[in-house]
């Protein structure tokens, strides 16, 4: 089936040239991949990078979206395209979540790419039904533990992002939470505003307004520091539980192999727009946090965090639907 591309981005006749002659690349066009559906955050950083890449190499950058299982479909995209720079992937925390739940994928979420730039991230934040009488991080453990699985969590669904946050707060607090999967993550939300579920961990770009119109109740944020838009909140290493660290991160990677030169142009180029102040301040619209993560430390944080998802996966006895 073919894939209709979204977003060339402006005219390269007609915009702004700040060309740089550091070896061929590029001569033609060169593709983002975005394995996710448009309008998120995902495609909208995807999106402003093109556009600043765009000004400075004078070729067209298109953003192509590619969503379906849980973005498997569009990294394997990537995975299997040539390592020469013309086709690249935006990756999401999902990418090292996956195999611990998805063991069968056709493609290593390590071996089989290269980092290039890791360039924003947000926290999730653990969030209550206001109605409970719950309203510190202390207080909500003390409740897990009078009555073991006697708070309910809801998650977008199993294996998801919320679910394993939340398997990973139990893990480290010693504490039993009783999880109730939903179909996407309106749902899940719905559900902790009606109360028909004690809580759960919401990103933070979308917990934010709940919890300043009342909602939500805010708990805690899964990050070692406090975030901007919720600076009352405690964060889960002030409360003692420094491994807790869950949110959604979004950088760029290529296929495996990409020669190194290429990799430092990429990465040089990439890192040059979104220092950009104009596209700075759109990264922080899209309610990021803005990072200048390197190749080298992408790569161990890729692979750190798939090590540790698949530790929460088997202690939680987490299997895909």
């Amino acid at each position: 089936m073919r894939i209709a591309r979204r977003g060339l981005l402006g005219g390269a006749a007609l915009a702004p040239l700040a060309v740089r002659a550091q070896g061929a690349f590029p001569d033609h066009q060169v593709r983002i991949v975005v394995p996710y559906a448009p309008g998120g955050p995902s495609d909208i950083i995807s999106r402003v990078l093109a556009e600043g890449l765009l000004r400075r190499w004078g070729q067209p950058v298109v953003v192509e979206n590619r969503p379906g299982a849980g973005s498997a479909i569009g990294t394997e995209l990537v995975a299997r395209a040539a390592p020469d720079g013309y086709t690249l992937l935006l990756a999401a925390t999902a990418h090292v979540m996956n195999p611990a739940v998805m063991p069968r994928l056709p493609f290593d979420a390590v071996r089989d790419f290269t980092p290039i730039l890791n360039a924003g991230f947000h926290p999730m934040v653990l969030v209550v039904n206001p109605r409970l009488p719950i309203t510190t991080p202390a207080e909500f453990i003390a409740a897990a533990k009078a009555k073991p699985g006697g708070l309910t969590m809801s998650s977008a669904g199993v294996g998801n992002a919320s679910h394993l946050a939340t398997a990973l707060f139990a893990l480290e607090a010693g504490i039993e939470l009783t999880h109730v999967p939903f179909n996407g993550a309106a749902p899940a939300q719905a559900s902790v505003v009606s109360g028909q579920v004690d809580g759960g961990f919401l990103n933070s770009t979308v917990a934010t307004p709940m919890i300043r119109s009342g909602q939500m109740r805010g708990i805690m944020v899964a990050d070692a520091r406090r975030w901007r838009e919720l600076p009352e909140l405690p964060t889960t290493a002030e409360q003692g539980f420094p491994g807790v660290k869950a949110g959604s991160w979004y950088g760029w990677l290529g296929p495996a192999n990409l020669p190194p030169a290429l990799v430092a142009r990429l990465h040089e180029d990439m890192l040059a727009v979104v220092r950009e102040p104009a596209v700075r301040a759109r990264i922080l619209a899209a309610g990021l946090d803005p990072l200048e993560v390197g190749p080298d430390e992408f790569r161990a944080q890729i692979a750190a965090e798939a090590v540790n998802w698949a530790r929460v996966v088997r202690a939680a006895g987490i299997r895909a639907e």
